[in-house]
């Protein structure tokens, strides 16, 4: 029994329970796990799979990948793999045997038990903006340094919208915070302002071991608990080309040790840190993530993992990174083809090369979004909030993601495509005939609140209706919402106990001198 169960819960849950009775400030969607209903688009055949596998194989056992670890080259070496200095050579069958061991289906459980997520199978889950150090709104008009008041913005907006469903990294750098002891503040304010799934950085020892105990306490668990099952997750990314750096490997075994789950996710720039062709860059991709797979599953079979892609291409007039391109869309649903291919869920992302909240950030991100879908991608990482390439975090670009995540939610109900009797409408239209109308007859009345999906920030009023309204621009709507739901936010209820622990538990570590940095 979890230490929580029969204390006094504390605060008025409107950033929860009225977001998912439709809220005040919007009428959204309720909460749901998405299920991807559609085949997945498959650009490769059968002989592409191989052709990729093949070279991911060959990757790791002609070329090598460099562990800057000590502790992984052990293992390594230990699970007799080819090590020379910090470059590691290892066989197909170790690399297949040790992926067999990963399950393909998972659950991570936060604090809210009502917030468990599926990871895998059809299930499509959608993350806030993660690590942007700057942040940019219309009310600013300029990119700044990411502040925690601006974080804290962005985590209420993540707890409000229930299309996002998990809490990723921190939805904007807060700079304005010592790094010794950011996480332990940000942890803070994403544990009490969110109930939903946690991440934690990768980044040495104290952060990882810091959020794993934070993670604990405020879902009021005891150790044997805690490990009984994820309750959290990492993401790293490989140094491409071909290399892990310590600190993530680090962290994830950390977290495999106690049976977490961990989400791996190569970056990899077609034209700089892989090859100019796609193919390649997905071959190198997949390399990169199965060996840091392999090495966790060595150390504890059945470590819940997840294989990421963030593979796209550079501007090759500028060396600049480019996102939400024909080529992202692709490398998104080949990879999904592999991770299909190795049995174990996947991750890709929405994201954009705009600077600003415009149509540009819009065409960029859904094509990203609608790559996910396509690719049967798991979890999508940066769904809502991001611009410049990561860049920036943009509350206004935040709520017009999570208009296409409606969009895309809406899609995949059944309703939008159902063909019985009913549905098909005969008798509908026998009634209004040649000359009719369908407005008035009972079988619209009877369905029309329900029939289709209903914008919270779309303007679907003709020019005149607009202008009369204030003519307002989408940026401009969003920002307005975005001061709305901040200005009305009520935390989700958590025990005042707990409460207090995680507060006692921040000041402690604070006093020890938080994470060592390197300035």
């Amino acid at each position: 029994m979890s230490r929580s169960e029969g204390r006094r819960r504390r605060g008025g849950g409107r950033a929860g329970a009225t977001a998912r009775r439709g809220g005040a400030v919007i009428e959204q969607m309720p909460w749901q796990i998405p299920v991807n209903i559609d085949r997945p688009t498959e650009p490769l055949g059968p002989e592409g799979i191989q052709a990729i596998h093949e070279g991911a194989m060959r990757i790791l056992e002609e070329i090598g990948v460099v562990f800057l670890n000590p502790d992984a080259l052990a293992i390594f070496k230990q699970a007799g793999c080819r090590v020379e200095g910090d470059l590691v050579r290892m066989d197909r069958d170790f690399v297949m045997e040790m992926i067999g061991k990963a399950p393909s289906t998972f659950t991570i459980t936060p604090r809210n038990l009502e917030r468990t997520l599926p990871i895998g199978g059809n299930h499509m889950l959608f993350g806030n903006v993660s690590s942007p150090p700057n942040y940019w709104d219309l009310e600013l008009g300029k990119k700044v340094s990411g502040t925690r008041e601006q974080c804290q913005n962005l985590l209420k907006l993540t707890q409000y919208f229930n299309c996002i469903h998990f809490a990723g990294g921190y939805p904007v750098e807060p700079v304005d915070l010592h790094a010794s002891v950011r996480h332990l503040d940000v942890l803070y304010d994403k544990l009490t302002i969110t109930d939903k799934v946690m991440h934690a950085y990768s980044l040495g020892a104290e952060r990882v071991e810091d959020v794993m105990e934070m993670v604990k306490i405020a879902g009021g668990l005891s150790e044997d608990e805690f490990q009984a099952k994820p309750r959290m997750y990492t993401n790293i990314n490989s140094t491409s080309p071909l290399k892990h750096d310590y600190p993530m490997i680090d962290g994830c075994l950390r977290l495999a040790r106690r049976g977490q789950a961990i989400v791996v996710t190569p970056f990899t720039l077609a034209g700089a840190m892989a090859p100019v062709t796609m193919a390649g860059a997905v071959a190198q991709s997949i390399a990169e993530s199965l060996c840091a797979i392999a090495l966790f599953q060595y150390v504890a079979p059945g470590t819940p993992c997840v294989i990421g892609t963030f593979t796209s291409n550079v501007d090759m007039k500028s060396g600049a990174p480019a996102f939400g391109t024909p080529e992202y869309m692709r490398s998104t649903q080949m990879t999904g083809q592999m991770a299909r291919f190795y049995g174990l869920p996947m991750r890709s992302s929405g994201v954009c090369t705009a600077n600003v909240p415009d149509g540009q950030a819009m065409w960029e991100t859904s094509n990203s979004l609608w790559a996910s879908v396509q690719s049967g991608t798991n979890m999508v990482y940066h769904a809502a909030g991001w611009l410049e390439g990561g860049l920036i975090a943009s509350p206004e670009k935040f709520i017009m993601d999570c208009e296409v995540l409606q969009h895309i939610q809406r899609y995949m109900q059944p309703a939008t495509f159902a063909t019985t009797a009913d549905d098909i409408a005969l008798s509908a239209i026998k009634e209004v005939g040649n000359e009719g109308h369908f407005f008035g007859i009972q079988h619209t009345q009877d369905r029309y609140t329900e029939a289709f999906y209903q914008p919270f920030l779309s303007d679907w009023r003709n020019y005149e209706a607009w202008e009369e309204a204030g003519a307002e621009w989408t940026a401009q709507r969003a920002h307005r919402m975005f001061k709305d739901i901040t200005a009305s936010f009520q935390e989700p209820a958590m025990d005042d106990t707990l409460r207090g622990e995680l507060q006692e538990f921040v000041a402690r570590r604070k006093e020890e001198g938080g994470a060592p940095t390197d300035f």
